[in-house]
């Protein structure tokens, strides 16, 4: 649930189930660059990136955006999921001059739409990097006045085809080109050795990524959970739904051949539409794989 706040002349939303993470000291951001998905040198030129810690074998086990603070960096991450990821960046500190600690109560995570308001005080924000300049997202210093209300963060997740853990996949059963890192900055494909690299490369230069998360659109309500199938066979199912608009994760291999034989893909009974550009994109990546494999 969002929340609507006031501050200055800017209308912005908080985001209560996000924990703020410090990552501060001497070798914080290099530290932690060697750790992570994303190229964190890019915080010299933008506020926020979107990153992950990988398990060895390449799938998503945390998800968080990665704010350049003055001793170190701010992780926005999950609530459910903070301590948890704390637990795991401990044991990578080894002799590296770096502390971990959440620090929620003192920090909050903000967000809004189009272009960040510049009069928020004692706060870092920037683009969204997953929202194409649609949305903006920062992390500010708690004044206690701060009123929580509802905000529409779900909706404009939904409308720009944004996924996030565990709404839209489960965490450490996930490639981050299926949660669309890949299109967001979110993983690196030119820096060095990080923890699972070598399959996210591999991913990017010999794979056609065949599942993903994307938008789907209905006649009817679509229902989280629900299963999306063609014909007899199940190849996705429903994650974040707001109405007759939904993101789903889908075996686009099989989207396509459904579409090509004009078969109809449904869920619970109903035909489902699924997003024009990602499908196109889809097809665009098998003729380039195939130009290459020749």
């Amino acid at each position: 649930m969002a929340g609507d706040l006031t501050m200055a002349t800017a209308s912005i939303s908080t985001l209560p189930e996000r924990s703020v993470v410090a990552v501060k000291g001497p070798d914080a951001r290099s530290w932690l660059d060697n750790l992570v998905s994303a190229d964190l040198t890019a915080l010299d030129a933008q506020p926020v990136i979107l990153s992950a810690l990988l398990s060895p074998q390449g799938k998503i086990l945390f998800e968080f955006f990665v704010f350049a603070s003055a001793d170190g960096v701010l992780l926005d991450t999950s609530s459910a999921t903070a301590d948890a990821l704390i637990k795991r960046l401990q044991l990578y500190k080894l002799r590296a001059r770096i502390e971990l600690s959440d620090v929620t109560s003192d920090w909050g995570v903000v967000w809004g739409q189009g272009t960040a308001p510049t009069e928020i005080e004692n706060a870092v924000a920037g683009p969204d990097p997953r929202a194409g300049g649609a949305l903006w997202r920062g992390v500010f210093r708690r004044p206690s006045e701060h009123a929580q209300l509802d905000g529409p963060y779900l909706a404009e997740r939904v409308r720009l085809g944004i996924a996030e853990a565990p709404f839209d996949y489960a965490l450490g059963d996930i490639f981050p080109h299926e949660a669309n890192y890949d299109q967001s900055g979110g993983a690196s494909f030119t820096k060095g050795c990080y923890v699972g690299q070598e399959v996210v490369s591999r991913m990017q230069n010999k794979t056609v990524v065949r599942k993903r998360v994307v938008r789907i659109t209905a006649a009817q309500p679509l229902v989280t959970g629900a299963s999306i199938t063609t014909g007899s066979a199940v190849i996705g199912s429903v994650g974040s739904s707001v109405g007759t608009a939904a993101l789903a994760l889908l075996r686009l291999d099989r989207v396509a051949e459904a579409m090509d034989k004009g078969a109809v893909i449904e869920c619970d009974g109903h035909a489902v539409v699924v997003d024009t550009v990602a499908m196109d994109r889809y097809r665009r990546s098998v003729a380039d794989r195939q130009v290459i494999d020749l």
